[in-house]
């Protein structure tokens, strides 16, 4: 499915308390009344089924590394259990079941136990720290003394530091930078989702998109994902986000296209929740299943083959440091997940299609010509409903294009009437590309479409920055 590396989570008490990491798998099963996952794992995992959770979790560790797969071994919790409320007891250092000294000997014991497991590449402290007892002040404490714990057993690892409020706030980081000394080893991370908000995500369905997908994404750029730029960038992993992958969350379906440019023009690295498509147990439930699992229910299939083509260009390096290539644009539309490109020698249309094979572009700033690389062609819109073609002509209106509408996600030029109109991928099941009359996107200056209550989607594109050869 094109992924290279699993989040794994674990809970301290498993490395630090015997009595929760000694008990076998079949102790485990058997004690919550899971006589049928338990006769599961024997049929198909006999070898696990007497291995203390410990070792069962090495086991899993040991089998992504025999297939490459990197590993990144995530504290999520302390007391096992699912997470994350604000007042479970495992939210900030002090609560009920989080105390740092036990924190600290937990990160010692995992970080020692993988040491010489090459494809542990990272460890990530602490997930989504939350709750009425957070503070700068511990934070600042607390994490210095984890990230030199993990440091000083194992200094190959990378130590991955989360921020406050469900791991979406490092703002307080432009005032007083963590100053850790561990060179090239300190990354930071963040969580997006559509309901990462006080209201809980009801504004993705309740205003106007193009406005909400504007402010949401000056939220996360202000709260986390400014620290890998300006002048001192630091490491920056966006170490989750997800939707429900059934398609039936207005919500969700409203805010991904904008995540989705967002992360593919910074290049995040990124984890995705979740792999799994359902839970042996979960909150007193027996098999429930898990609506975000990129996996099917039984764990035979992709849930959303939709989804894997759409997040694609999330998985491939766009920015290479090496490269001697100049700089040039990907045209990315979010909803389809494919690139304009032409569709080849002697014809003048383009079409989307897997961003690997995607046209290369320059764009001579906003309001320039849209220009096919290695050719003197450029892109025109023809008129309202019409492809949009390549021409010889790129000094006319019809080739000159602007990023339109309070989101930018509108990529425009004029039609002879001096209208606007805007590259229109149609749906997400055809790779043609239109223009049409803009959807909620009005030219700079004219508010009228911050009360338009339209889907623009269909229209959303990103220019996305490359160097690859």
């Amino acid at each position: 499915m094109g992924f290279n590396c699993v989040r794994l989570t674990w809970a301290t008490y498993m490395f630090t308390r015997p009595s929760y990491g000694n008990r076998s798998v079949a102790e485990s099963l058997g004690g919550l009344g899971l006589s049928e996952a338990k006769e599961g794992v024997a049929r198909n995992n006999p070898e696990l089924l007497n291995l203390s959770l410990v070792e069962a979790y090495e086991a899993v560790v040991d089998e992504l590394g025999c297939h490459g797969v990197m590993v990144v071994l995530d504290n999520h919790v302390s007391k096992p259990k699912w997470c994350c409320a604000k007042d479970d007891g495992n939210g900030f250092f002090g609560d009920k079941y989080f105390h740092p000294k036990e924190w600290l000997q937990g990160l010692t014991k995992v970080a020692e136990r993988f040491k010489h497991k090459s494809q542990v590449v990272a460890m990530s402290m602490r997930n989504e720290l939350r709750g009425p007892n957070q503070t700068e002040h511990i934070w600042y404490k607390q994490i210095r003394k984890g990230a030199r714990t993990i440091h000083s057993v194992n200094p190959n690892l990378l130590v991955i530091v989360s921020g406050l409020e469900y791991d979406t706030d490092l703002s307080f980081l432009r005032e007083k930078p963590l100053k850790l000394k561990l060179p090239n080893k300190v990354v930071f991370e963040a969580h997006w989702y559509s309901f990462s908000s006080i209201t809980g995500g009801v504004e993705w369905t309740e205003q106007p998109l193009n406005q909400i997908c504007s402010n949401r994404t000056e939220w996360f750029e202000s709260g986390a994902a400014f620290v890998g730029t300006g002048s001192n960038p630091a490491p920056f992993f966006l170490s989750e986000f997800g939707i429900d992958l059934r398609g039936v969350n207005p919500r969700d379906n409203r805010f991904f296209s904008c995540f989705l440019a967002f992360v593919a023009q910074r290049d995040l690295d990124f984890a995705l929740w979740t792999l799994q498509g359902s839970y042996y147990y979960k909150e007193g439930v027996v098999g429930p299943e898990e609506t975000y699992g990129v996996l099917d229910y039984n764990w035979d299939k992709p849930r959303n083959p939709k989804f894997l083509k759409r997040i694609r260009i999330l998985q491939d390096i766009l920015h290479d440091p090496n490269s001697i290539v100049s700089k040039y644009h990907l045209i990315f539309h979010p909803r389809s997940g494919r690139c304009v490109s032409f569709k080849g020698e002697g014809q003048d249309q383009i079409h989307g299609r897997n961003c690997k094979k995607g046209s290369r572009w320059s764009h001579d700033g906003n309001g320039g010509a849209m220009r096919l690389l290695g050719s003197g062609l450029c892109l025109k819109a023809v008129g309202d409903g019409l492809p949009a073609k390549l021409s010889t002509d790129c000094s006319s209106p019809q080739a000159r294009w602007k990023l339109i509408s309070k989101s930018k996600l509108h990529i425009a030029a004029m039609d002879e009437q001096g209208k606007p109109l805007c590259l229109d991928g149609k749906n997400s099941n055809s790779s043609s590309i239109l223009t049409r009359a803009c959807i909620c996107a009005l030219q700079d200056g004219d508010d009228r479409d911050l009360d338009c209550r339209k889907n623009p989607q269909r229209q959303w594109f990103k220019l996305v920055p490359s160097n690859l050869p």
